[in-house]
């Protein structure tokens, strides 16, 4: 019977599987394991699965302490001396007779845990309020999602976006779209890297969101149909499809989900051009796409050492938008003396395709192995834009415009990593890793002026763009003295970009350059009594944020007739150094203060056109300076009850201190986040949740934001023994997402509020099917109930 278990878990020599049963031989599902080294005092937990096994990897020989814990069952402490091929533990657990006549069956799992230098965070209270993978970035606790799909872990520098361990070298915008399409259940986990290690790239000074995807696990054949809506001024629709197949050797998977999004963008904005001249703006813009994303993979074990994955993504969309501003120009007196209605519709097309290959090797029985990777993606995005100006005060006139802007980008990376158990337990990693990467820009466009067509010599545009990135890191750690981990790298990465403008001029520029980046962490217990851990962190990392290639891009997106985009190729990369103390306890973060000092910070700046001082100009600038010191505190109520909190706070002070527009530039400004995320059990089917935030005195580049915030509701019932679950979801239902800015830095003086249709009530369907293996044709194959604690 052992050997069934065995073939349902990982079956190298180095893992050992626990098996939790009842006295009647019966497997316990969803019984908590903690293995505690004596040797070094590491602990590391599981959760026994539905056959009642809890697997544990890279455990090595030598005597442990385990704990198992299960509802209606006494709590077993054992001694266990762990021998090198004995992979299978049996652990038999008494009945607990003061407890309750009925008991259900649940897994704790925390929303939030510390693992050494990365925070976890579980999707799965946000999946039934949630209808993409972006919505659940949204009401992730601690996380902030700006209304342009850049994710903040802080204030000054976007968080890069990782998949699966891979950076996604994607403009925000493409981002913003592959996160659109990938649907809410395909995510396993979320890591928050706020100081990467030297393992990960130097590109990384806003930290890390790292989305893991579910890819299947060894448990026989099941899948999932899904599907809802949302309404808010306009609805959104979404159709989902997962299978999952596997035995003892390989699982394979395939994900096939359609969305259909549309959503009013309100904009109202003043603007001072000049002494006895304001302009007022009001804007309305629909935003609609249809997307379709297919992904699969293929996993496989070849013997008892090697383990070969592939894993693609294809993902096809239809984005569009139409506007209407309406610019009215009035006096000092408030006497209208212009007026004009601009409309503009894009159409897009957005294609890519990514295509991941992965092979590990296990060295040794104590956790050594080799993880290679390689990964290429294609993305194509080609957009059509017309536009047109209609003059209603003093006089009549119509102008426009009309163009394409065709877009492609190939990009390769392949990565290797060794992990290496050295005597004197010292713990070694090294690696390099190469990337590269080319995007072509094409933009052609036409005026219309009276009814005759023109070459647009300002917007036509053709620019070409490499980027390759050579790295290799070495970096070891080891347990010291005093229960002091110490873990210490350095990073070498070769930088090379060429920036080619063809037409209409040569903005050509070439950057090439080496670069060091130490890191440090160091962690020790600070409290340690019976199961619970009070322990402390210092983590410092060097980084460098390189301009993406539509910030270089000089193409010019246009606006309305007084705002227009354009990025800026003479941009330099920025470097940044960030030191941060935080505390967990019991692998919960409780309480974190860092501080970041950049150097040659790029942002986000409205300038002047220097042909028409009417019409500004949105680009990117190397402006000097930036200090940002923050503390980050977070409290919640021990799990074990029906109701679970989380309730944090951050406060960032962001000091700059160069020059803008060339003038000198002296400026600070703090502000607040506050976050919580609640769930309380109805009954034993029945769940609500609720989450929320609220920015104060925000900030966004130079832009002063006014009080923020958003909170959302759900109501998640299942039936059927679980295999249905039916979702509510409320989202904003205050309807305080709203974005009020102020914006006075240098010849700009503008000031607004912005609104993305947020305010949204939804509904969610998922039926998950399973089909038993051939193996154990008695199983349940739906997974239990998952409960989810702080």
């Amino acid at each position: 019977m052992l050997s069934g278990f065995a073939s349902l878990t990982v079956s190298y020599a180095q893992s050992v599987a626990i098996l939790i049963q009842d006295k009647q031989g019966l497997p316990l599902a969803g019984a908590t394991v903690y293995l505690t080294s004596q040797s070094d005092s590491v602990r590391t937990s599981g959760i026994s699965n539905q056959f009642g096994v809890a697997a544990f990897n890279g455990i090595q020989v030598g005597k442990y302490l385990v704990n198992v814990s299960y509802i209606g069952y006494r709590n077993l402490e054992e001694q266990l001396n762990m021998k090198e091929g004995e992979n299978i533990i049996r652990l038999v657990l008494a009945d607990d007779m003061i407890a309750l006549g009925e008991v259900t069956v649940t897994a704790s799992r925390p929303l939030i845990r510390q693992e050494d230098d990365k925070m976890i965070i579980d999707p799965e209270p946000m999946i039934g309020i949630s209808t993409n993978t972006l919505e659940i970035l949204e009401s992730t606790p601690g996380l902030f999602v700006d209304q342009d799909g850049g994710i903040f872990l802080n204030t000054a520098s976007p968080a890069a976006v990782y998949i699966n361990g891979r950076e996604q070298k994607m403009s925000s915008q493409d981002i913003n779209t592959l996160l659109r399409s990938l649907p809410p259940n395909s995510v396993q986990q979320i890591e928050v890297i706020r100081t990467p290690s030297a393992r990960y790239a130097a590109s990384s000074s806003g930290g890390i969101i790292n989305i893991v995807l579910k890819k299947g696990v060894k448990i026989g054949r099941f899948g999932s149909v899904s599907g809802g809506m949302n309404q808010g001024f306009y609805g959104n629709r979404f159709l989902g499809f997962t299978l999952n197949n596997s035995n003892d050797k390989t699982t394979s998977y395939v994900n096939l989900n359609y969305n259909n999004t549309h959503m009013l963008e309100e904009l109202n904005s003043t603007r001072f051009l000049a002494q006895d001249t304001t302009l007022f703006q009001d804007a309305r813009t629909q935003r609609q796409s249809h997307q379709l994303l297919l992904g699969y993979g293929l996993n496989s074990d070849v013997g008892n050492r090697l383990n070969l994955s592939y894993d693609g993504r294809i993902n096809g969309s239809l984005p569009g938008s139409s506007s209407n501003n309406t610019n009215v120009l009035m006096d000092g007196n408030e006497t209208i003396f212009g007026k004009t209605l601009n409309t503009i519709d894009n159409t897009s097309q957005f294609f890519l395709v990514q295509q991941d290959l992965g092979a590990n090797f296990k060295l040794d029985t104590l956790g050594s192995e080799i993880d290679t990777q390689f990964s290429y993606s294609f993305i194509c995005n080609n957009t059509a834009q017309a536009y047109q100006t209609s003059g209603m005060e003093p006089r009549n006139y119509l102008a426009g415009g009309e163009g394409d802007n065709k877009q492609q980008r190939h990009y390769l990376q392949f990565q290797s990593d060794l992990s290496y158990q050295m005597p004197f337990s010292v713990n070694l990693e090294s690696g390099i890793n190469s990337s590269y990467q080319h995007y072509q820009s094409d933009a052609q466009y036409q005026i219309n002026l009276n009814g005759n067509t023109l070459n647009d010599p300002f917007r036509t545009n053709t620019f070409n763009y490499q980027e390759n990135i050579n790295a290799a890191y070495l970096q070891a750690s080891r347990l010291l003295g005093w229960d002091v981990l110490l873990k210490t790298g350095l990073r070498i990465e070769h930088t090379y970009m060429k920036g080619n403008q063809i037409i209409p001029m040569d903005t050509s520029f070439v950057i090439n350059r080496v670069d060091w980046f130490p890191y440090v962490y160091l962690s020790r217990p600070v409290i340690k009594v019976s199961d619970f851990e009070l322990r402390s962190f210092l983590i410092y990392r060097k980084t460098i944020t390189r301009p993406g290639y539509q910030s270089l891009n000089p193409s010019v997106n246009y606006i309305d007739q007084f705002l227009y985009e354009v990025g800026n190729p003479g941009l330099k990369p920025q470097f940044g150094d960030n030191i941060e103390i935080n505390i967990s306890f019991n692998e919960m973060p409780i309480f974190a203060v860092g501080r970041n000092y950049t150097r040659d910070i790029f942002s986000g700046v409205v300038y002047r056109d220097a042909r028409d001082k009417r019409v500004a100009v949105r680009t990117f600038d190397n402006l000097g300076a930036n200090k940002e010191t923050y503390f980050r505190l977070l409290g919640a109520i021990p799990p074990g009850g029906t109701y679970f909190f989380a309730l944090g706070t951050q406060y960032n002070l962001n000091e700059y201190e160069g020059f803008y527009e060339n003038e000198p530039l002296v400026y600070s400004r703090g502000s607040w986040r506050f976050f919580t995320f609640h769930m309380l059990r109805l009954g034993k089917e029945t769940r609500l949740t609720m989450s929320g935030f609220m920015m104060t005195s925000g900030q966004m580049n130079f832009y002063e934001l006014k009080t923020f915030g958003q909170l959302n509701f759900g109501l998640n019932q299942t039936f059927f023994n679980k295999k249905l679950t039916l979702s509510l979801s409320a989202r904003d239902v205050l309807r305080t997402m709203v974005n009020g800015f102020e914006l006075n830095q240098g010849s700009i003086t503008t000031s607004g509020q912005r609104y993305m249709d947020n305010q949204r009530f939804g509904i969610n369907l998922r039926y998950t099917f399973g089909i038993p293996t051939k193996k154990e044709p008695d199983q349940n194959m739906f997974p239990f109930d998952q409960q989810n604690d702080f």
